[in-house]
């Protein structure tokens, strides 16, 4: 097999375990749901307020089901010995990080879909006609992420404080994606005198911290995945 074939094979085989089993699924959603309503009453009833905070809403609750998502995208495997058939079958240690990397990507794509649904109904957030640019900030937001997350949920996946490390070393890193959707959703919404059209600058700039880290992950996952 080809290493793209292998890693849609990895991706296909995470995605459909997941929702066989729906437990993740089912959780990183409500956590989600419970996270933005949270934080919409810590806000209060005023509409703009809340209006106003949509993207950091969004893109919080996003950053704690990617962490969910990605913690647990390695411990179904390691339980049932998978993981270690992968490791010493005849297979590029780069294509099994792709793979995962895809499979996190796409749960938290979608994720992000129903929650921009949400919030938009909730808030009375209107997107016009930029629905495409916002599905767009959504998927380089959460790739970059996905990157992140993928590489140190690997790393620390046989450590005793797993659950403690992971967002410990995940968020400080992820910080540039963060505040850049969030500043291009703000756009994408027109708040703060902002047009769309500023959203592409920032979405450029997302797409650059992804392929930085992208480079750098490929590079090392097989050294740490060797530890």
């Amino acid at each position: 097999m080809s290493d793209f074939a292998l890693v849609i094979a990895i991706a296909r085989r995470d995605l459909m375990q997941e929702f066989r089993s729906k437990s993740v699924i089912v959780a990183t959603i409500f956590f989600s749901c419970i996270t933005v309503v949270i934080l919409a009453f810590a806000l209060g009833p005023a509409p703009e307020d809340l209006r106003r905070a949509a993207p950091a809403m969004l893109w919080l609750a996003l950053t704690f089901a990617g962490l969910i998502s990605a913690a647990h995208s390695y411990q179904t495997e390691l339980i049932d010995g998978s993981f270690e058939q992968l490791l010493v079958s005849p297979i590029p240690r780069s294509a099994i990080y792709m793979g995962k990397l895809l499979a996190n990507w796409l749960e938290m794509l979608i994720l992000g879909v129903v929650l921009l649904v949400v919030i938009s109904f909730l808030f009375n957030v209107h997107l016009g006609n930029n629905w495409l640019l916002m599905f767009l900030t959504l998927a380089v937001g959460s790739f970059g992420f996905s990157l992140i997350s993928t590489f140190y949920a690997a790393l620390t996946t046989n450590l005793p404080a797993r659950e403690l490390l992971l967002p410990v070393l995940t968020l400080p890193v992820v910080v540039p994606i963060l505040l850049a959707t969030v500043r291009a959703t703000s756009a994408i919404f027109g708040f703060n005198q902002e047009t769309p059209g500023l959203a592409s600058s920032w979405i450029q700039l997302v797409l650059g911290f992804d392929l930085i880290y992208l480079v750098v992950c490929v590079a090392l996952f097989p050294f740490i995945i060797e530890e």
